[in-house]
């Protein structure tokens, strides 16, 4: 007799973010396609906007949920939830950024179009330059969509289909820079294969995990790391395999060779969108994989986290150093947040759990701020990078300079920004679980950190103008409200920071 075949039970409720982000993803495939070019940007902008919008609505209405749906493999919990809403607001303020005209457009862009010959080369890659690029607003939903996927799987196929489809559209967005078009595509490249790599050790630790506990459910590697194993080879070489994709993904030390030349290459909004939500993405998978699947065998991977730590914390600081370029630099001092992030992961206590969240949130608002101010400094070739430009900013437009000035000051770690709320919550977790030492690295880390962003503060408002050097474009209503919503955020958190510790503290806690 023919046996009947049990389909899982979809519960779509707990699920609609996501299904809200992919669908105004999939809306704004048809709109590239069939919208007249005049409307698209508009429409993609809004079908963008209020998807991120109705995913954020969603997720408040789901708080308090602790579910596991879809045969067990999405965990809707306080994790995923506080994660959710952090990268819909980060992912609306990004949409805002991307809506230039041009992701590389410079503010000396006419005068170098009146200095050409009609028709020549340099015309055509000026035209180019300028067009509207709205087949970045599909992939921008695309990508978010994966990563709020990516911290909320349960199951580690899942949580490689949800790496691949966050990763691939920012393979090509990585590439979008067409005034800088070479330095874009290496970029692009670099990114690519560095990264097909990371997955493919991703995807070979969880072959070996499959062959270790006979399922790829993170409950049931949990459960089989109680058991007596006669092959405990399977289950450490597979965590290790898995923490290489994990590790490439947040930027650590040894797997961070790509971050700077990444940055440094892809469109500046662009690099504010990676760096703000992708760090988020993949560090909530990173606790989810340590703290559900392997939360047994945390003498087994604690040591290898503490030199993986100590390395990016030391290596991301003093290489931030000796960098020229302003977007170099934010690279290096994003791996040097790694590394103090992972003191919080470490810890494996509900408050470095809760640390981790509150850092998270507090960074990616700071950084994608950051960036947006880099956007406004421009000279006739594009953006102006290098730091000998930014000498006498604070002269030419002390509102930018002085904002700049601020992020810089809440990255450093400075009292009464969100940074310094951020390194005592993952530092006092680190302290209260016996991690002293590798907090006094963290806190000699943090001060060389606050010397090379004292050191734009210092070239920016005592340092002389050049008198060729870079304009300071008047930013639209997009780039300015990312910024008015980075300092927002930064203020209220380094003043009023209880509210949302107190919310983290209440979304720790996993399910599974």
């Amino acid at each position: 007799m023919p046996t009947d075949i049990q389909s899982p039970e979809i519960a779509y409720g707990p699920i609609l973010p996501l299904l809200i982000v992919f669908g105004a993803a999939v809306i704004g495939v048809l709109i590239e396609a069939f919208a007249p070019a005049s409307k698209r940007r508009t429409l993609q902008i809004v079908v963008a906007a209020l998807g991120l919008l109705g995913a954020l609505a969603a997720t408040i209405s789901l708080a308090g949920t602790q579910e596991l749906v879809f045969a067990e493999a999405i965990a809707v919990d306080g994790v995923s939830l506080f994660l959710w809403g952090t990268l819909a607001v980060l992912g609306l303020a990004s949409i805002f950024l991307l809506s230039e005209r041009s992701l590389d457009a410079s503010g000396g862009a006419v005068v170098a179009r009146a200095s050409v010959l009609p028709g020549s080369r340099e015309d055509v890659q000026l035209a180019e330059a300028t067009e509207v690029q709205t087949e970045i607003y599909p992939l921008a939903m695309f990508s978010l969509g994966g990563m709020m996927l990516f911290p909320a799987s349960n199951n580690l196929l899942l949580m490689f289909i949800a790496l691949e489809v966050l990763s691939l559209p920012l393979y090509l967005m990585a590439g979008l820079a067409r005034r800088r078009r070479l330095l874009s595509q290496e970029a692009a490249v670099k990114y690519f294969l560095l990264g097909a790599f990371a997955s493919a050790f991703f995807l070979y630790g969880v072959a070996l995990l499959y062959g270790y506990a006979g399922s790829v459910d993170l409950g049931d590697v949990f459960t089989a790391t109680g058991l007596a194993q006669s092959n405990e080879a399977l289950l450490f070489v597979g965590l290790a395999m898995l923490a290489v994709g994990l590790l490439f993904k947040v930027g650590a030390v040894p797997f961070q060779a790509w971050t700077p030349d990444v940055y440094q290459g892809a469109p500046t909004p662009v690099t504010a969108m990676m760096a703000a939500t992708t760090k988020i993405a993949a560090f909530g998978a990173l606790l989810r994989v340590l703290y559900v699947g392997f939360g047994r065998t945390e003498w087994d991977w604690r040591p290898m986290m503490w030199g993986i730590a100590i390395l990016t914390m030391v290596i991301g600081a003093l290489l931030a150093v000796t960098q020229t370029d302003v977007k170099r630099m934010l690279a290096y001092s994003s791996v040097a947040h790694t590394g103090f992030i992972l003191v919080g992961v470490i810890a494996l206590s509900r408050d470095g759990l809760s640390g981790t969240l509150f850092y998270l949130l507090a960074y990616g608002f700071t950084t994608l701020a950051s960036f947006a101010v880099v956007t406004l400094v421009r000279d006739s070739s594009g953006e102006a990078t290098h730091l000998a430009q930014w000498a006498g900013l604070g002269r030419k437009s002390p509102l930018v300079a002085g904002t700049f000035a601020f992020f810089l000051f809440a990255l450093a770690g400075i009292p009464l920004t969100s940074g310094f709320m951020a390194k005592y919550a993952v530092f006092k977790a680190g302290v209260d679980e016996g991690l002293t030492a590798l907090v006094v690295i963290g806190l000699l880390a943090s001060a060389v950190t606050a010397f090379f962003y004292a050191r734009v503060v210092v070239l920016m408002f005592f340092s002389e103008p050049a008198p060729d050097g870079p304009t300071v474009s008047v930013p639209s209503g997009y780039t300015a409200g990312a910024i008015a919503l980075g300092l927002a955020v930064t203020v209220v958190l380094g003043v009023l920071p209880q509210p949302v510790l107190d919310l983290a503290e209440r979304a720790s806690q996993f399910v599974y």
